[in-house]
Formats: structure tokens, sequence, C-alpha cells
């Protein structure tokens, strides 16, 4: 009896060391899913963190936010990569978006002299991926933000649909991401053929069915749905306070300024992506809430 004693404690020890070791792993990848959080620092500059904070909504199927939040080292260069994956009936394609996007962005030959048209490229790569694997994933699709942060100085920001990105700087939200939406759209849906209505519902949708006019996947609405990335550039400089990439759980109650006001007195970037998600919540937001917060002070 006494001799098992010592390896029952050691295993129990072992055990919650394994646990602890993933979740570290975890915390540091930034591969948020459910109800999650995590943070990091860049190695290049001390004064430049990250942290995401992610809450699941208020409707009765699986979580569908996912997130991505880490920095890289390729080579002599270093890499913020940061990313809001919102998915709609699937929660398998914003997962792949997770595990794949990235990848796919950063494999590119062109991505370090010409990084936009690299993003371009990857996205629609990563969507006839994904339409491919149709049978697999379901009808469902996925939204995008995704953020490069170049040696702390070059930022890349691309979106298809309408998780957002804002940069703050001297405390003033700048949004550097498109809301894809179908009204402002209408035009491009109907010449290929779909529809924009308000009917079942309250906000315009694709063929009545999507309220988004840009997306990766939804193989049905394709023909009327583009994937391609709105790309915009943004230099880092003294001025710059934050960089915050939400779903539109947060978005759809909180304006830019609201945002960037309510987190611009706090240093750690993981308390302020909490704060942001709280405070979505506590305006009623029922949809899946992700935010990832990047903070230069």
């Amino acid at each position: 009896m006494r001799c098992s004693a010592t390896p029952i404690t050691s295993t129990k020890q072992e055990e919650k060391e394994k646990k602890e070791k993933k979740r570290n792993k975890r915390e540091k990848v930034g591969l948020g899913s459910s109800s999650d959080s995590g943070k990091g620092k860049s190695k290049m500059s001390k004064h430049i963190t990250h942290g995401y904070h992610l809450v699941k909504g208020k409707s009765h199927h699986a979580m569908e936010d996912y997130v991505y939040a880490q920095f890289r080292q390729v080579d002599d260069n270093e890499l913020g990569l940061f990313a809001i994956f919102d998915g709609h009936l699937s929660h398998e394609v914003p997962e792949y978006l997770r595990s794949h996007l990235f990848e796919t962005i950063l494999n590119e030959p062109s991505f370090w002299t010409e990084p936009e048209n690299a993003i371009r490229r990857a996205y629609r790569v990563t969507d006839t991926d994904i339409l491919e694997k149709a049978i697999d994933f379901g009808k469902g699709g996925s939204t995008a933000v995704t953020a490069i942060l170049i040696n702390c100085q070059k930022l890349v920001v691309a979106n298809v649909g309408d998780s957002r990105a804002v940069i703050s700087k001297n405390g003033v939200a700048k949004q550097l991401s498109v809301d894809h939406e179908p009204s402002t759209e209408k035009k491009i849906i109907e010449s290929r053929g779909g529809f924009v209505s308000n009917f079942p519902g309250d906000v315009p949708r694709v063929d009545g069915q999507l309220a988004v006019a840009r997306a990766f996947g939804d193989k049905s609405l394709k023909e009327h749905l583009s994937s391609e990335p709105d790309v915009v550039v943004e230099m880092i400089d003294d001025d710059t306070d934050c960089i915050i990439l939400a779903s539109d759980g947060l978005w759809k109650v909180m304006s830019n300024q609201e945002a960037v006001d309510a987190i611009k007195h706090m240093k750690d970037a993981r308390s302020a992506a909490k704060l942001l998600t709280e405070e979505a919540l506590n305006r009623n937001s029922t949809d899946d809430i992700s935010c990832v917060v990047v903070k230069f002070q």
C-alpha cells in the first residue's frame, strides 16, 4: 500500500505539469476558441504586447468565433500575426482559417516584397481550398480580418465580411477594414445574378440569407459572393496607441471611438480585450464576441 503512494502523487504532478504546459503553449500561440483568453509580447520591442478574449454568445449553436494572436520570428524578422474569424452556420470554416490562412500568406513567394498582393492571392487560394472541402465543411462560411505587423513598423490589414480592425493614434480611432455589407454591394451582387433582401428579418441579406457581402466558404451562395479582401497598409509611429480587432458581436453595440476610449488608460492588453467583450455583453450583445488588442505604449 505504501509503495503505491509515491507513483500516484508523481502521476498527478506530471498530469498537472502537462496541463500547465499545454495551457501556456495555447496562450502563447493564441489559438483561442470558446470562452478563452491569452496574451503575448514582442521580442523586438518591449513596449508592444497583445491580448485576446472570447466569449460565447446566447445562441444555441457552438462557438463560431476563432482568434489567432502570435509574435513569430522569421529569420531576422519579427511578425505579429493577429486575426478574428467569425463563422456562420459553421465552426469548421473559421477553424480551418485559423490553422491555414497565415501559413498560406507567408508561403506566398512575394510576401516580403509585395505583401498586399500576396495576401490577396492567399485569400483566394484559401477560399478555393475551403470550397473544395465543402462536403466535409458543410454550407457555412466565415468572415475574416487579419493584421500582420512587420518588424513593429508596418501594419498590413485585410478583411472580408464585417469583422473589423481599428487603430488608435493619439487617442483618435481610425477604421482600417471595410464592413462588407450587402446594401453597399447590392449592384455587384445583382450583376452576378443574386439579390439583396431584408426579408426574412430586419437586415439586408444576400439572397435573403447572409448578412455580409463577402466571406470565405458559403458554397451555395458563392456565385453571388466575393472572398476578395480589402487590404490597407498603415505605418506604426510614436503616435500609435493600440490596434483593436473584433467580431461584429462587439461592433454592433460599440462605435470605434467608444472602444478606443474604453481601453485608452489600460496597460495590459489582455485585460483591455476582456473589458471590451464584457462591455459588449453589458450592452446586450447576443452574438459571439471575440477581441484582440495590441498595445504600443
